[in-house]
C-alpha cells in the first residue's frame, strides 16, 4: 500500500519553467539587444509549448508551468494555450531574477506583481511558487507564507514533500539530476558539454525506478526551450510511457500534491 492519493506508492510532477527569453535575461534587460542569444529562449514559446501541450494531450497528462510574468506579458498567446489546457500556472519571478540578489522590498514587489499577473490570467492566486534558480533569500520562506502559498518547489533535502517549520507552505523537493538544465543548458564559449537525449533517459529512468520504490516524489523539472528540442521530446515521450505502465503511480499537479500531503499530515 502506498502513501499517495489512491494508494499509489510513488507521485509524478511534469513542471515546466518557461522563462523563455529571462532566462538569458537574469534580472538585465540590457541582455534584450543580443538577439542571436535571446533567440533561444524565443524557441520556448514559440514553438516547444505547442509541441509539449499535444505530448501531454496524447498521454492524458496534467502538468505545471512556472512561469516568470515577464513571460505573460510578452508571450500571452502561447500562456493563455496552456490555461486553457488545463494546467496549473506557479509564479516563477518576473525576469528570473535571483532572490539572493533583492533587497526584502525588492523580493515582494517582484512577489506581489506575480501573483496580480497570475491573477489577472487565470482568475486566482497562484498555488506554487518555484524561485529562478531555485534560490532563496532570508526572506522568501516568510513572503511566501505571508501571501498564502500553498507551496514552494525548490528545495532538495528530501525525497517527499515537508511543511517549512513555523508556517503552513510545502515543499515539493526537487533535484538537479531530474532537472533538465544541467544535462542541456549552453552558452557559447561555456565548459558544459550537451548531453544526449539517450543518456538522459537513463539518468532519469533510474531516478524514477529509485524513487519509485522508496514511494518518493519525482519531480521532473524541464524548460520548454531546452527540452522542447524534437529528439528530446522523443525521448521524454518514452520516459512518459516507461512510468505510465509501471502500476500505481499518481500523476498530479504541484497544487493536487501539495493540498493532498497536507491533508495527509493533518488526519
Amino acid at each position: 500500500m502506498g502513501q499517495w492519493q489512491d494508494d499509489a506508492r510513488c507521485a509524478v510532477m511534469l513542471t515546466f519553467d518557461l522563462d523563455a527569453e529571462t532566462l538569458w535575461l537574469s534580472g538585465d534587460l540590457s541582455t534584450l539587444s543580443r538577439p542571436g542569444l535571446i533567440s533561444q529562449g524565443t524557441y520556448g514559446p514559440k514553438v516547444a509549448v505547442p509541441l509539449i501541450l499535444d505530448l501531454l494531450d496524447r498521454h492524458g497528462l496534467p502538468a505545471t508551468f512556472f512561469i516568470p510574468s515577464w513571460t505573460i506579458e510578452n508571450h500571452p498567446d502561447a500562456v493563455q494555450s496552456i490555461v486553457d489546457a488545463g494546467h496549473e500556472i506557479g509564479h516563477h519571478g518576473y525576469i528570473h531574477e535571483h532572490p539572493t540578489d533583492l533587497s526584502l522590498a525588492e523580493e515582494e514587489a517582484v512577489l506581489v506583481s506575480g501573483i496580480q499577473a497570475i491573477e489577472r490570467l487565470t482568475g486566482q492566486r497562484p498555488a506554487g511558487y518555484r524561485s529562478p534558480a531555485w534560490e532563496f533569500s532570508s526572506n522568501t520562506v516568510e513572503l511566501l507564507d505571508r501571501y498564502r502559498f500553498s507551496y514552494s518547489s525548490n528545495l532538495m533535502s528530501d525525497i517527499v514533500p515537508f511543511t517549512h517549520s513555523g508556517t503552513d507552505l510545502i515543499e515539493l523537493p526537487v533535484q538537479w539530476i531530474i532537472d533538465d538544465a544541467p544535462f542541456f543548458y549552453y552558452r557559447a564559449g561555456g565548459q558544459r558539454p550537451i548531453s544526449s537525449a539517450s543518456n538522459v533517459y537513463q539518468v532519469w529512468t533510474e531516478e524514477f525506478e529509485g524513487l519509485y520504490r522508496l514511494g518518493g516524489l519525482f519531480n521532473l523539472t524541464m524548460h520548454p526551450q531546452l527540452i522542447g528540442r524534437p529528439g528530446r521530446l522523443l525521448m521524454l515521450e518514452r520516459i512518459l510511457a516507461y512510468i505510465q505502465q509501471c502500476p500505481d503511480v499518481w500523476f498530479a499537479t504541484g497544487a493536487q500534491v501539495a493540498e493532498f500531503w497536507r491533508n495527509r499530515a493533518g488526519s
